[in-house]
């Protein structure tokens, strides 16, 4: 409930004040309040321990298949206008995404049903969070050596 409330409050506050509210938002918005509600209607803790590997694995399929779908990289549409990088560098991005979602989908599963609930919920705060952090430390050092200056040299030539 607490998430819900919160994600449906920053949303609330952001069209009080006339701000716009992203498309991710929106779509964080309706996964909150479904998943959230789902897990309140089940209370089930298959159903909980199930949830965070049908969603990394919802986010890797999304990412696989919208190049071949809408012929758009959709890293590139989301990181774009934050930074410049060659094609084949965000085809390689987007493939990361998916192996990394797709891994963690495994992982969480195995985690869940391999050790105790305890274990699970500590892996699901703690690794999940640490697995994240790495992989997110060590893409930003791939990204920067391969980042294009606003004005077309790359990182490389500077």
């Amino acid at each position: 409930l607490v998430v819900i409330a919160a994600t449906l409050a920053q949303v609330l506050w952001l069209k009080a004040r006339r701000r716009p509210v992203d498309k991710m938002l929106w779509v964080s918005l309706a996964l909150v309040v479904v998943l959230g509600s789902l897990t309140i209607w089940f209370q089930n803790e298959t159903f909980i321990k199930w949830k965070p590997t049908v969603l990394y694995w919802v986010m890797a399929a999304v990412l696989a298949l919208a190049p071949l779908v809408t012929g758009r990289n959709l890293m590139q549409t989301l990181l774009g206008a934050q930074m410049r990088l060659p094609a084949p560098v965000w085809s390689r991005l987007n493939i990361a995404w998916v192996l990394f979602f797709a891994a963690m989908g495994l992982l969480n599963i195995w985690v869940a049903y391999r050790f105790s609930t305890d274990t699970w919920v500590n892996f699901k705060l703690f690794g999940g969070m640490g697995l994240m952090f790495v992989f997110v430390v060590a893409q930003a050092l791939y990204l920067g050596r391969h980042a294009e200056d606003p004005d077309g040299a790359d990182a490389a030539q500077r």
